[in-house]
């Protein structure tokens, strides 16, 4: 039996746009996050914490899809932004992405929430 492997034709790319909240960042990936792309968001996530911005909201409404190693590198960025003195927030996540944090138990380390407004609200002030 044949497996079919999508073509990257078929895939979303990711983007990653980044915006400046008081001393801290949202970061909105939109497209696909998986081993392909984990790296783009990996740069941009470790660049807020170098650049002294560790209260990071990840706006997770435009992700369609998230793997393993995009896991692991909102994971990681945690680790980073906690070591710093700051936290990782996630919100706005689609079914199947908070799916994929519910089976492996990641949502239980983070600050999951339902809109980005909601997680403005609960991150600490300046």
């Amino acid at each position: 039996m044949d497996r079919a492997v999508p073509e990257d034709a078929n895939r979303r790319p990711l983007t990653v746009e980044v915006r400046r909240v008081g001393s801290g960042a949202v970061v909105a990936p939109v497209g696909e996050l998986d081993h392909h792309s984990a790296d783009a968001l990996r740069e941009v996530l470790g660049q807020c914490v170098a650049d002294g911005c560790p209260r990071i909201l990840i706006d997770c409404s435009g992700l369609a899809f998230c793997d393993s190693t995009g896991l692991n590198v909102l994971l990681a960025t945690r680790l980073d932004a906690e070591a710093a003195g700051g936290q990782v927030h996630l919100a706005a996540m689609s079914p199947i992405v908070a799916r994929i944090f519910e089976i492996t138990g990641a949502a239980a380390v983070f600050a999951v929430h339902r809109s980005v407004e909601e997680a403005l609200a609960a991150m600490p002030g300046d």
